[in-house]
């Protein structure tokens, strides 16, 4: 089957607000969880060509890579370690304007510079974290938070 998303210039909030129904219908049509991450993936690079957007999977004690769009990236992350550990420890999402101030920041890319990561939660348990690094800082505000925490309610 054939999916295409209509991509569109203009204020993030306007990219956002065409796209999210967008989004919402593609997932919504496919039960497979990484088919769904990984067209997720795809569509947010494609709309906001962001350095690396991808999952990581919880899988015993470490969050394990996932379906991504981007440059090679690191394949396992442990428990409350880097940004990602961080969010899936506190289940919360977490922005990060400065990755160089973030403690602990796990450089999987020296291009990076902002990232944002949502965890999705089932069941009240952490099942992986959405992870986006952007080349510029400050990139992430609440906005892309509320946006992607409701894409992810639809995985």
């Amino acid at each position: 089957m054939s999916e295409s998303i209509q991509i569109i210039s203009g204020t993030k909030q306007e990219q956002y607000h065409h796209l999210f129904p967008q989004i919402k219908s593609l997932l919504e049509a496919e039960t497979d969880l990484i088919a769904n991450m990984a067209n997720l993936c795809a569509v947010l690079k494609e709309q906001f060509d962001w350095l690396w957007i991808g999952f990581y999977i919880v899988k015993d004690d470490q969050l394990v890579l996932g379906p991504f769009q981007g440059p090679i990236a690191c394949t396992r992350i442990n428990y409350n370690k880097g940004v990602c550990g961080a969010s899936w420890a506190n289940k919360k999402s977490i922005i990060v304007p400065d990755v160089d101030l973030f403690p602990g920041h796990i450089a999987c890319s020296s291009l990076s510079k902002s990232e944002i990561v949502i965890p999705l939660i089932k069941e009240n348990h952490v099942i992986a974290v959405l992870d986006i690094d952007s080349k510029d800082l400050n990139t992430f505000n609440k906005m892309d938070q509320e946006y992607l925490e409701q894409m992810l309610e639809c995985l």
